[in-house]
């Protein structure tokens, strides 16, 4: 009796993933999307003057950090607490020993 029982589940999930792959292949059809494109996003032709050479990209920044500096970002990791309290962590001064 088990044993049809998986075998009746395992049947429905088989049809239950057929009709959704069926779904997405409908919504995800190509003349659709273009359809609802068309009619919802104000888009253009992209024109090819819209691009630009490399070599007008501006300069690199500078960096902001000297070599040698200790790292910024490294530093404001060290500075927090190394344990956090949470709602879910007592806090060390609360902790009691393992519950009896």
């Amino acid at each position: 009796m088990r044993i049809i029982h998986l075998l009746v589940i395992g049947i429905l999930v088989f049809a239950a993933a057929s009709a959704l792959r069926a779904e997405w292949a409908k919504l995800d059809a190509p003349l659709r999307l273009q359809g609802l494109a068309e009619r919802h996003l104000a888009l253009k032709p992209l024109v090819a003057t819209q691009y630009d050479s490399l070599k007008n990209l501006p300069e690199r920044p500078s960096n902001l950090v000297k070599p040698g500096d200790p790292d910024p970002i490294g530093a404001m990791i060290e500075a927090v607490e190394s344990v956090a309290v949470t709602g879910s962590v007592r806090t060390p001064e609360n902790q009691q020993g393992p519950v009896q």
